[in-house]
């Protein structure tokens, strides 16, 4: 029997990637991939990053895999279900589809009336290695734990698996399996140096509202820092990149295991220039200092919001004036700074958007990124404002990201708000004729922002 794993991402397809090209490898696929090899079980990766639905399917055609693990994630969804619905078709032999991926957690009945066979829930390796045994040996479903499916038309899902406690159990993500260079390639000639991703850990022992834990559940794992560096090494030695991004969600929230890893990475020459994101109570003089020895470039330090009340209602539990004063102080020893603004979050005023601008403004960040918040079903903020919901979408065509729901303000205002945001923070870092053209934007979105509000006074 033969296994393929594949997602449902197509640059070609993504406008707005395409200004940015910094796209990154399935890790999560490459991790089980590597989990059922190490377990004997063969298996093909067709990565569509930079391909497309047709090669894809020509593909699945030659090759005639009899089962097909696709990864699913609230912006690949849509073009997931289009897919499944055009392989469960004769011309491909009705191969039996395995989903995975965090979107399939609280979405397990649309998924499977979608046309997925089986839903793998939680973390892939070890049920994706058993369901697939259990496939080949046309065995009792009900006993593979962390799966959904029909049955009868009726729903089942089974009991929960038990997550990994120890991640030196996993073998390192079968990066061989597609073309890095192509990765590697894109980010050297959009930016100037090429990159490459690693995960150090799992879970998150956090809580913040709009944060979505459907793969890994609100815990913290992680994998021995020797073997964190020995990959860095390998990586360093087959594909030297010019830098690294760590996709773990609080790189430092461990400090007995980064002075671990610090000596791992010096001890075994696996330097490698990188960025992460962490939190800024989780900074401090020693941390940064460590940072900065083993090649850290760049640290995204959250916040979300420069206002505390909205900060306390997204259940962040951080002081915004450690945050900004974490980045100031990260900036001072050369480290670049990033942070991460959300406007639009139930009970947002004008003020708190302008005390967003200051603490911006106070902070400056070497970088920031804004987007207007929404609810990804499954979250304390879903469930928050579910009953606020205010449009009705069709679940195969649409995402979490176009859900509406009753806010302070209207849409329009919120997309008003954050070029208002943009340009007068870049006022406040520019000088000459820049300065003022910025200025003069945010006078007149500041105009837009109140004529939007006397007419969703009126008509309301």
């Amino acid at each position: 029997m033969s296994l393929l794993f594949t997602h449902a991402y197509y640059l070609s397809d993504d406008v707005k990637e395409q200004k940015i090209m910094k796209p990154y490898p399935p890790l999560g696929l490459l991790y089980v991939s590597a989990y059922l090899k190490s377990k004997n079980i063969d298996n093909d990766v067709f990565d569509t990053t930079f391909s497309s639905q047709q090669k894809q399917l020509n593909f699945i055609l030659e090759k005639q895999p009899k089962v097909i693990c696709i990864y699913t994630n609230l912006m690949t969804k849509i073009e997931v279900v289009k897919l499944i619905k055009i392989l469960k078709t004769e011309k491909y032999n009705y191969p039996k589809i395995i989903l995975g991926g965090p979107d399939v957690t609280y979405n397990v009945e649309n998924y499977l009336k979608a046309g997925a066979d089986f839903l793998v829930i939680g973390e892939g390796e070890e049920t994706t290695f058993e369901l697939y045994q259990t496939i080949q040996n046309n065995g009792n479903f009900h006993k593979v734990n962390g799966i959904a499916f029909l049955e009868n038309n009726k729903v089942i899902q089974t009991q929960a698996r038990v997550k990994f406690k120890e991640l030196d159990e996993l073998p390192l993500p079968n990066r061989e399996a597609i073309n890095m260079q192509r990765y590697l390639d894109t980010w050297k000639n959009n930016h100037g140096k090429s990159s490459m991703t690693i995960s150090t850990q799992r879970g998150c022992p956090y809580t913040c509202k709009w944060c979505s834990t459907a793969v890994y559940g609100q815990s913290y794992r992680r994998r021995p820092a020797n073997l964190v560096a020995a990959e860095m090494k390998m990586i360093k030695e087959n594909y030297n990149p010019e830098a690294l991004w760590f996709v773990d969600d609080v790189f430092t929230v461990s400090h007995k295991w980064l002075l671990a890893f610090r000596e791992e990475v010096l001890k075994q020459d696996a330097i490698i220039p990188f960025e992460c994101i962490t939190r800024a109570e989780r900074l401090n003089d020693e941390i940064l200092a460590l940072l900065k020895e083993i090649g850290c470039f760049r640290i995204w330090i959250g916040a979300e919001s420069g206002s505390q009340k909205i900060i306390a209602l997204m259940d962040r539990r951080v002081d915004v004036n450690v945050v900004k004063e974490m980045i100031q102080k990260t900036n001072a020893i050369g480290i670049e700074t990033g942070t991460f603004i959300m406007l639009g979050y139930p009970e947002e005023t004008i003020e708190d958007i302008n005390e967003t601008i200051h603490y911006l403004k106070k902070a400056k960040p070497t970088h920031y990124t804004i987007t207007v918040a929404y609810p990804i079903k499954g979250t304390s903020l879903y469930y928050e404002v579910e009953s606020k919901i205010s449009n009705q979408l069709n679940w195969e065509t649409s995402t979490d990201r176009e859900i509406e729901f009753k806010r302070t303000y209207s849409k329009k205002f919120y997309k008003y708000a954050v070029s208002k945001v943009v340009n007068e923070v870049e006022y406040s870092r520019n000088k000459g004729f820049n300065s003022i053209k910025y200025k003069i934007k945010a006078i007149i979105i500041n105009g837009l922002m109140k004529i939007n509000l006397l007419f969703h006074k009126v008509t309301n």
